[in-house]
């Protein structure tokens, strides 16, 4: 399987740049969850807005206060750990 690199880049905890994003799966004004693809990627903050999303190059961009980023690995949803 070929694997694409991503970055991701956050800028005085104000301003986060991601690549080789898939898709944007949910969002709020407290958490976003973006889709690549080893998994999914977790933003929790405040007053978070989405200003770039590009699903043909990949980017995306968002403003607000950044707390934390989690990755979240391929099939280890609820029911798979569940259900081993």
């Amino acid at each position: 399987m070929d694997s694409v690199a991503h970055s991701i880049n956050i800028e005085q905890c104000k301003r986060i740049s991601v690549t080789a994003i898939d898709s944007v799966d949910a969002f709020s004004d407290k958490q976003i969850i973006l889709s690549y693809q080893g998994g999914r990627i977790i933003i929790s903050g405040n007053e978070m807005k989405i200003v770039n999303f590009s699903k043909t190059g990949g980017t995306f961009a968002a403003t607000g206060e950044i707390i934390s980023v989690r990755y979240a690995a391929k099939g280890l949803g609820f029911k798979s750990r569940l259900f081993k």
